[in-house]
Protein backbone atom coordinates (compact mmCIF):
# COMPACT_ATOMS: atom_id res chain seq x y z
CA UNK A 1 0.00 0.00 0.00
CA UNK A 2 2.62 2.30 1.02
CA UNK A 3 4.63 1.82 -2.16
CA UNK A 4 1.40 2.32 -4.34
CA UNK A 5 0.85 5.84 -2.71
CA UNK A 6 5.05 6.69 -3.38
CA UNK A 7 4.13 5.98 -6.87
CA UNK A 8 1.35 8.12 -7.05
CA UNK A 9 3.03 11.22 -5.32
CA UNK A 10 5.59 10.96 -7.57
CA UNK A 11 3.87 10.15 -11.04
CA UNK A 12 1.21 12.91 -10.06
CA UNK A 13 3.16 16.32 -10.97
CA UNK A 14 4.00 14.44 -14.27
CA UNK A 15 0.14 13.55 -15.23
CA UNK A 16 -0.91 16.92 -13.68
CA UNK A 17 1.93 18.78 -16.24
CA UNK A 18 1.00 16.64 -19.14
CA UNK A 19 -2.74 17.25 -18.53
CA UNK A 20 -2.36 20.79 -18.05
CA UNK A 21 -4.50 20.84 -14.80
CA UNK A 22 -2.02 23.19 -12.42
CA UNK A 23 -2.37 26.51 -13.41
CA UNK A 24 -1.33 29.28 -10.93
CA UNK A 25 -4.31 31.73 -11.67
CA UNK A 26 -2.03 34.50 -11.39
CA UNK A 27 0.77 33.38 -14.01
CA UNK A 28 -0.90 32.91 -16.72
CA UNK A 29 -1.03 35.41 -19.70
CA UNK A 30 -5.24 36.07 -19.79
CA UNK A 31 -5.42 36.66 -16.15
CA UNK A 32 -1.93 39.01 -16.62
CA UNK A 33 -3.93 40.57 -19.47
CA UNK A 34 -7.21 41.13 -17.76
CA UNK A 35 -5.23 42.85 -14.64
CA UNK A 36 -4.20 45.50 -17.19
CA UNK A 37 -7.23 45.92 -18.64
CA UNK A 38 -8.70 46.36 -15.13
CA UNK A 39 -6.61 48.15 -13.85
CA UNK A 40 -7.59 51.01 -16.13
CA UNK A 41 -11.11 50.97 -16.15
CA UNK A 42 -13.73 52.27 -13.82
CA UNK A 43 -17.19 50.95 -13.06
CA UNK A 44 -19.94 53.23 -13.40
CA UNK A 45 -23.47 52.33 -11.47
CA UNK A 46 -26.81 54.01 -11.52
CA UNK A 47 -26.74 54.81 -15.53
CA UNK A 48 -29.39 55.44 -16.86
CA UNK A 49 -31.58 53.17 -18.89
CA UNK A 50 -31.70 55.30 -21.97
CA UNK A 51 -28.12 56.35 -21.85
CA UNK A 52 -26.06 55.61 -24.76
CA UNK A 53 -22.34 54.85 -24.74
CA UNK A 54 -21.48 57.87 -26.64
CA UNK A 55 -22.95 59.99 -23.82
CA UNK A 56 -20.77 58.30 -21.06
CA UNK A 57 -18.00 58.54 -23.06
CA UNK A 58 -18.41 62.18 -23.21
CA UNK A 59 -19.09 62.61 -19.35
CA UNK A 60 -15.59 60.67 -18.49
CA UNK A 61 -13.30 62.20 -21.85
CA UNK A 62 -12.56 65.27 -18.98
CA UNK A 63 -10.45 62.25 -17.08
CA UNK A 64 -8.25 60.85 -20.05
CA UNK A 65 -9.00 59.08 -23.18
CA UNK A 66 -11.74 56.63 -23.49
CA UNK A 67 -10.79 53.85 -25.10
CA UNK A 68 -14.31 51.47 -24.60
CA UNK A 69 -17.79 52.47 -22.98
CA UNK A 70 -19.26 48.92 -22.35
CA UNK A 71 -22.82 49.50 -20.95
CA UNK A 72 -24.50 46.00 -19.98
CA UNK A 73 -27.86 43.94 -20.74
CA UNK A 74 -30.18 41.77 -20.04
CA UNK A 75 -31.07 38.74 -22.26
CA UNK A 76 -33.69 40.42 -23.63
CA UNK A 77 -30.78 43.82 -24.74
CA UNK A 78 -32.19 45.76 -22.47
CA UNK A 79 -29.77 47.93 -20.16
CA UNK A 80 -28.67 46.84 -15.99
CA UNK A 81 -27.99 50.16 -15.22
CA UNK A 82 -24.11 50.23 -14.89
CA UNK A 83 -21.48 50.36 -17.05
CA UNK A 84 -17.73 49.58 -17.40
CA UNK A 85 -15.22 52.66 -18.64
CA UNK A 86 -11.85 51.55 -19.90
CA UNK A 87 -9.16 54.00 -20.36
CA UNK A 88 -6.26 53.87 -22.52
CA UNK A 89 -3.82 55.14 -19.63
CA UNK A 90 -3.80 54.07 -15.87
CA UNK A 91 -3.99 57.87 -14.24
CA UNK A 92 -7.14 58.17 -16.13
CA UNK A 93 -8.75 56.03 -13.06
CA UNK A 94 -8.16 58.68 -9.87
CA UNK A 95 -9.28 61.04 -12.09
CA UNK A 96 -12.64 59.36 -12.92
CA UNK A 97 -13.16 58.45 -9.71
CA UNK A 98 -13.60 62.04 -8.57
CA UNK A 99 -16.41 62.33 -10.79
CA UNK A 100 -18.19 59.90 -8.26
CA UNK A 101 -21.78 61.25 -7.24
CA UNK A 102 -21.62 63.15 -10.39
CA UNK A 103 -25.32 64.21 -12.63
CA UNK A 104 -25.66 62.44 -15.84
CA UNK A 105 -29.47 62.50 -17.27
CA UNK A 106 -30.44 63.74 -13.89
CA UNK A 107 -28.75 60.40 -11.95
CA UNK A 108 -26.38 60.37 -9.89
CA UNK A 109 -23.39 57.83 -10.98
CA UNK A 110 -21.67 55.94 -8.85
CA UNK A 111 -17.99 55.35 -9.70
CA UNK A 112 -15.34 53.00 -8.41
CA UNK A 113 -12.10 51.09 -9.85
CA UNK A 114 -13.14 48.11 -11.16
CA UNK A 115 -12.04 44.96 -9.56
CA UNK A 116 -10.48 41.76 -11.05
CA UNK A 117 -12.11 38.66 -10.34
CA UNK A 118 -10.16 35.82 -8.79
CA UNK A 119 -10.62 32.52 -9.46
CA UNK A 120 -12.01 30.47 -6.31
CA UNK A 121 -12.80 33.22 -4.41
CA UNK A 122 -16.61 32.53 -4.40
CA UNK A 123 -16.96 30.54 -0.90
CA UNK A 124 -19.60 27.59 -1.93
CA UNK A 125 -23.13 28.06 -0.23
CA UNK A 126 -25.88 25.23 -0.42
CA UNK A 127 -29.06 26.33 -1.80
CA UNK A 128 -31.79 27.60 0.40
CA UNK A 129 -34.79 25.03 1.00
CA UNK A 130 -37.94 26.87 -0.61
CA UNK A 131 -40.60 26.68 2.31
CA UNK A 132 -43.46 26.43 -0.43
CA UNK A 133 -42.23 23.42 -2.02
CA UNK A 134 -41.40 20.00 -0.38
CA UNK A 135 -42.86 17.73 2.86
CA UNK A 136 -44.75 19.82 5.30
CA UNK A 137 -43.41 19.50 8.79
CA UNK A 138 -44.75 17.34 11.43
CA UNK A 139 -44.96 19.83 14.20
CA UNK A 140 -48.23 19.48 16.32
CA UNK A 141 -51.07 21.25 15.87
CA UNK A 142 -50.72 24.92 17.17
CA UNK A 143 -54.50 26.67 18.47
CA UNK A 144 -54.68 30.36 17.47
CA UNK A 145 -58.01 30.52 20.16
CA UNK A 146 -57.33 28.95 23.34
CA UNK A 147 -61.10 27.78 23.39
CA UNK A 148 -60.16 25.88 20.32
CA UNK A 149 -57.87 22.73 20.71
CA UNK A 150 -56.80 20.14 18.56
CA UNK A 151 -58.84 16.94 17.32
CA UNK A 152 -56.04 14.55 17.88
CA UNK A 153 -54.89 15.95 21.71
CA UNK A 154 -51.75 18.07 22.53
CA UNK A 155 -48.94 17.76 20.38
CA UNK A 156 -50.42 14.73 18.52
CA UNK A 157 -50.10 14.54 15.46
CA UNK A 158 -52.33 11.88 12.70
CA UNK A 159 -50.07 8.97 11.25
CA UNK A 160 -52.58 7.76 9.13
CA UNK A 161 -53.98 9.14 5.78
CA UNK A 162 -57.28 11.03 5.53
CA UNK A 163 -60.11 8.80 3.51
CA UNK A 164 -60.30 10.38 0.19
CA UNK A 165 -63.73 9.93 -1.82
CA UNK A 166 -64.35 6.45 -3.65
CA UNK A 167 -63.05 6.52 -7.10
CA UNK A 168 -63.54 3.19 -9.06
CA UNK A 169 -60.84 3.98 -11.59
CA UNK A 170 -58.10 3.99 -9.61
Amino acid sequence: MKMKQLLCVRCRPKVEKEMGSVQDPGTSGAAQANRKVDSRSAFVGNVDYSCTPEEVQQHFQSCGTVNRVTIRTNKFGQPKGYAFVEFLETQAVPEALLLNESELHSRQLKVSAKRTNVPGMKQFRPRRPNPYVGYPSRTPYVARNPYFYSPYGFGKVPWFRMPTRYSPYF
